[in-house]
């Protein structure tokens, strides 16, 4: 085909092809609508690792960027463990595991029923981690899992009556790492072991200072950057945390903190975010969707610096506690995340908070379970009173009819 057409330009000359200044007119602009394209798709990751034999677990990795992270470590040859909320037997998580077995031809990805929202279902899961002999080999933990409340929807909270940015994106992050903290300092000194925190520029807006020792402790407003900013500060808390531990073998650590900002992302919280929560906001997401494709990244562009900090080798070597955009190392804006006086402050409120919350979740399981028992109790009871009062009745009816007559019948 293209021969007659090349014959056709060289008899005829150019203008004899069909609509061919409407094409070159168009080229620029298909050639500006790629480059923006590629811009606002940011860098990429270069780096490789070998992540055969590797145990990660990774929390928010069935949706958004944590679902791409979670492919291309699998594809990788990674054992995946899901943190999720999902009983095992859920529908949805059993096809979502079977289907990532089957596309990244990886067997060893499993799931784990840990509900983030739940106090106690993080420590269940946590203890029962740490207390297994000998440890269990952990390389990895992957934080994705987030939370945003839209600006017209309803204030999410926690199943421990929290508000719900706080509780998930800070405090579940603070107290599933403070249980596992022996898991990782177990490690051999050998094995590269990373902490990989999610995070966003919203913490700049953060305000550490208005903190409220209640169920609501983030100023109005501020909730949500001030949970990103309360992450970043424990993250560095735990790097120091880790680095003081002296081990049995006299080894350095080996374990080091690692923060990822992915950038704004189409994720199911920026589309939350976007619409604020109203049916009037998710017509003008739909109206506006050719802009948001073109300079929001789609989830796997939005994977790339985590990726990146997953099998960089250079963050494996030397201090922890580094913060990634766009694949490379920035500074971070807020001076209180490097300050030891925030992160001791913030660490004691944090243990303070938990420890209330845990006795009223357990006080509260053991009043459901009393009445659970009396309900039980109560049930048996009827049952016994029905069976002795047949019984009885049995027992005391009188025998009509005569002897020869009962013997005939």
């Amino acid at each position: 085909m293209p021969l007659p057409i090349i014959a056709e330009v060289l008899y005829k000359g150019v203008g004899s092809i069909p609509y061919l200044a409407s094409v070159l007119k168009a080229l620029p602009w298909l050639a500006l609508l790629y480059i923006s394209k590629w811009y606002f798709g940011g860098a990429r990751n270069a780096s490789e690792r070998l992540m055969h034999s590797k145990v990660i677990m990774i929390t928010g990795g069935t949706s958004g960027i944590g679902a791409a992270v979670a492919k291309s470590l699998a594809d990788r040859g990674a054992q995946i463990i899901f943190l999720t909320h999902h009983q095992p037997s859920d529908p949805f998580l059993v096809d979502y595991v079977e289907d990532l077995r089957t596309v990244t031809k990886n067997e060893l990805i499993y799931a784990e029923q840990v509900d983030l929202s739940s106090l106690h279902s993080i420590r269940l899961f946590a203890t029962k981690w740490v207390d297994n002999a000998p440890p269990r080999r952990l390389d990895m933990i992957l934080l994705c899992a987030n939370t945003m409340s839209p600006r017209f929807g309803n204030t999410q909270k926690t199943s421990d009556g929290l508000e719900g940015m706080w509780g998930i994106n800070y405090l579940a992050n603070f107290h599933l790492l403070s249980i596992l903290s022996p898991a990782l300092r177990a490690q051999p000194p050998d094995r590269d072991v990373r902490v990989i925190f999610g995070t966003c520029s919203s913490y700049i807006r953060g305000d550490l200072k208005g903190l409220k020792d209640s169920k609501e402790p983030s100023p109005k407003g501020q909730e949500y950057g001030t949970s990103k900013l309360a992450l970043m500060v424990f993250a560095q808390a735990l790097q120091k945390h880790l680095d003081t531990y002296d081990r049995p073998d006299k080894q350095s650590n080996n374990a080091r903190v690692i923060m990822v900002d992915p950038s704004f992302t189409r994720t199911p919280g920026m589309r939350g975010w976007l619409t604020m929560g109203s049916l009037w906001g998710l017509l003008g997401y739909l109206l506006l969707w050719p802009l948001w494709w073109m300079v929001l990244k789609s989830p796997e562009q939005g994977a790339q610096s985590f990726l990146k900090a997953a099998m960089e080798a250079d963050l494996g070597r030397g201090a922890g506690g580094r913060f990634l955009k766009e694949c490379r190392d920035v500074e971070y804006l807020r001076p209180e995340i490097k300050d030891e006086a925030v992160a001791k402050e913030l660490w004691g409120f944090s243990e303070k908070q938990i420890s209330a919350l845990e006795r009223e979740g357990a006080s509260r399981r053991a009043i459901i379970k009393k009445e659970k028992e009396n309900q039980k109790k109560s049930k048996e009871n009827g049952k016994n009173i029905a069976t002795n009062s047949t019984t009885q009745s049995g027992k005391g009816a009188k025998v009509t009819g005569s002897r020869r007559s009962r013997k005939s019948a």
